[in-house]
């Protein structure tokens, strides 16, 4: 899809098929920089390949770190700290799984760097995981606006304390920026390294994930509750050899929602009852708006009612909190609802690749939908026979809204998606893969 302007997608009736998902993207960002970090050689396997990973991978060269590409989907990491590049500017591009890591372990391991990024990852913000790692001796100063990216790193000036506070309520990727950063100090003073969230955290199953993922890589973190943190005296990362990244939870969730309207079955791959993703709970979802879900280990099948016949789903009122990516699917699924759908605790959605709540408001109106909004909601009304219109959808360059708008193509009208190549983030075949399984 790159260098399109756009994608006509005429109206579809049914869905059925096969979907071999790619790589987590969490898990593809998280493992790459684990893998620099830690002692010895790790081969990564079922790797996501796009516009974030690439940035990551790009950035982890710049630093001196052998990162080889031996097969699709296969790189091979040589790993170990201090990086031996300690000056570097990096282009982070909007991928926030890369830029707030690689703040955090820079900003420890000393050097001088200067991270960058596109204009929407400048409007991101990252102050309180800044304000984090000055607590911890960081010298990180502001490029631009106070609290926002581009920034410059420069050498540690303190000796790191043994505790250290983030707020939850922003973002989860504070936290994870800081868990996986803390052996860095640790290393350094001798003495465990306690984290401590301020407020309430968002997004607790991301936090898991890094979790897992720092326990393959031999260092286990010790949580009270989602207030404490404790990361101990003497950890240090090492390879387990080979990892195998599971399919994206969050991408599954557009073939679950394809099963959900458009009757199926959809066998999704590479995702299942096995998953450390929190976004495959989104079957759930589908299930309680009226879908049929089959789970195995590592994948699902799911079959539900052919809204284009005149079906519905069943409404909703629910808490996003912990899905908040695979919740934009569901708003997108609430126009083909029986009643009026609200998504609640999502105002994580603000600080993403977008205001996504702005974003959903306005393109689902233009669908023909009455749709309502606040800080942190978002409730939308399902389009009746005869109100539907035909749009042309911005996607703010932001993949999660190209890829939820496919879904408008079981509506009566053809809908046009603006920018499609911006699915390059995470899921470049995205459409692709939707037009074979769709007819």
């Amino acid at each position: 899809m790159t260098g399109d302007a756009s994608l006509r997608l005429d109206p579809v009736r049914v869905a059925s098929g096969r979907v071999d998902l790619p790589g987590s993207k969490s898990i593809s960002n998280r493992v790459l920089l684990l893998a620099a970090l830690g002692t010895g050689t790790t081969t990564l396997r079922g790797l996501l390949d796009s516009d974030d990973t690439r940035v990551m991978v790009t950035a982890l060269r710049a630093l001196g770190v052998s990162v080889a590409c031996r097969e699709a989907g296969c790189v091979r990491v040589e790993g170990g700290a201090p990086f031996s590049t300690r000056g570097a500017e990096l282009f982070l591009g909007n991928a926030g799984t890369a830029f707030r890591p690689l703040t955090a372990v820079l900003s420890l391991l000393g050097g001088h760097y200067r991270l960058t990024g596109v204009a929407r990852m400048h409007e991101r913000p990252i102050g309180d995981l800044v304000d984090s790692l000055r607590e911890l001796g960081a010298d990180i100063q502001y490029l631009g606006t106070p609290g926002y990216p581009p920034l410059a790193i420069g050498e540690r000036k303190a000796a790191a304390g043994d505790s250290v506070t983030v707020r939850g309520s922003v973002s989860s990727q504070f936290l994870t920026a800081l868990l996986m950063a803390a052996p860095l100090v640790t290393a350094a003073s001798g003495k465990p390294l306690t984290i401590h969230v301020d407020g309430d955290l968002i997004s607790k199953p991301y936090i898991l994930i890094t979790l897992n993922l720092m326990a393959r890589f031999g260092v286990r973190v010790a949580r009270t509750d989602w207030r404490r943190f404790t990361v101990p005296a003497g950890a240090a990362y090492v390879s387990p050899g080979t990892l195998v990244v599971e399919g994206d939870a969050s991408t599954a969730s557009y073939f679950m929602a394809l099963g959900a309207i458009g009757g199926g079955p959809v066998h999704i791959h590479g995702v299942g009852t096995d998953s450390i993703q929190g976004d495959a709970a989104f079957a759930d979802t589908v299930e309680a708006m009226g879908a049929r879900v089959e789970r195995l280990a590592s994948s699902m099948t799911v079959s539900g009612v052919r809204v284009a016949a005149g079906a519905r789903l069943r409404a909703f009122d629910t808490d996003f909190n912990l899905i908040p990516d695979a919740a934009m699917t569901a708003a997108a699924l609430a126009i083909f609802a029986d009643g009026p759908c609200r998504l609640r605790n999502i105002g994580s959605w603000r600080v993403k690749e977008t205001d996504r709540i702005h974003a959903m408001r306005t393109e689902l109106t233009k669908l023909g939908a009455h749709v309502e909004s606040g800080a942190d909601w978002l409730r939308v009304h399902p389009i009746e026979p005869g109100a539907w219109r035909e749009a042309a959808i911005q996607t703010y360059d932001d993949h999660r809204i190209a890829m939820c708008f496919a879904l408008a193509s079981f509506g009566p009208v053809p809908v046009v998606i603006h920018d499609p190549g911006c699915v390059r983030k995470t899921f470049p075949d995205y459409f692709t893969v939707f037009r074979r399984l769709v007819q």
